[in-house]
């Protein structure tokens, strides 16, 4: 396998187990080099912590960016998470068109809403905003609530298959072409992911665990990229990035105190493995 190049932009939150600090070990260790564009440093995540510091580093794109077209700089895949705001997306925009190489594989995770809302700080605007970029994207990686928001529907915590399909109808036509709709649940004890792929429909069913963490769409979208630029296909990579996921939170299951995120690090060996 010829040695690729993935550049993740999203934020460092240096505590918390999310965005950089899991894209980074997490894609690493699918034995794909890892270049980072951090937009914005946080002493924690924004989940829990009070009293956080927060340094944006949105002026500081166009010139990372410039310097590597400078030097020539290209990338085979390019990831986005958590961006902080409609600048920041219009810089991510040109980022795809400028660094990325001629087969450039474009992921977009719009990390901008759970359970129902919108994160603290978004609004409408970069909600339209990110319909956008997600339209320009090769593949999408939305949970339901943040589907809802890209398309306007009503977002309801039961549905059926014929709801499902009219999310994946709407997120077609804002220009969607590949989507891995995260969450996707038919019964109480079972959890899912739908993958959209040219037109083909596909259902990955997994258990469905009580207890949650922080940072599980970080880690699923990360090992799903580690998985996809590895050159498995969709449908395999959105298996692998659910399996790996639900080991973590197991793996995170028995201590209270570790509330902030999901301990990805002890079962990367798991991930590894199914990449083999």
């Amino acid at each position: 396998m010829a040695y690729k190049k993935v550049l993740t932009i999203q934020d460092i939150s240096c505590v918390g187990q999310c965005s950089l600090t899991v894209a980074l070990p997490i894609i690493s260790a699918c034995g794909i080099e890892t270049c980072v564009l951090p937009s914005a440093v946080l002493s924690t995540h924004t989940a829990g912590f009070k009293g956080y510091t927060f340094r944006d580093l949105t002026e500081d794109m166009p010139a990372i960016k410039n310097h590597w077209v400078s030097e020539g700089i290209k990338f085979d895949a390019v990831y986005t998470g958590y961006l902080g705001s409609t600048k920041q997306i219009e810089y991510v925009e040109d980022i795809f068109s400028s660094v990325g190489s001629e087969d450039c594989i474009t992921i977009v995770d719009p990390a901008m809403a759970d359970n129902g809302n919108l994160y603290p700080g978004f609004d409408d605007a970069f909600v339209e905003a990110m319909k956008n970029l997600a339209g320009k994207a090769q593949y999408i990686v939305p949970n339901i609530t943040e589907a809802c928001f890209l398309t306007g529907m009503e977002y309801k915590t039961e549905y059926d298959k014929e709801y499902i399909q009219m999310l994946l109808d709407k997120l077609t036509a804002l220009g969607c072409r590949n989507i891995i709709l995260t969450g996707v649940s038919y019964s109480a004890d079972k959890t899912g992911v739908i993958v959209l792929e040219n037109g083909a429909l596909s259902y990955y069913e997994h258990e469905k665990l009580s207890n949650s963490c922080h940072g599980t769409g970080d880690i699923y979208a990360s090992a799903f990229v580690g998985a996809l630029v590895r050159g498995k296909s969709s449908y395999d990579s959105a298996k692998i990035a659910a399996d790996y996921t639900v080991e973590c939170i197991k793996a995170t299951a028995q201590e209270d105190n570790h509330w902030y995120g999901a301990k990805f690090e002890p079962v990367l060996i798991k991930l590894i493995e199914a990449l083999a």
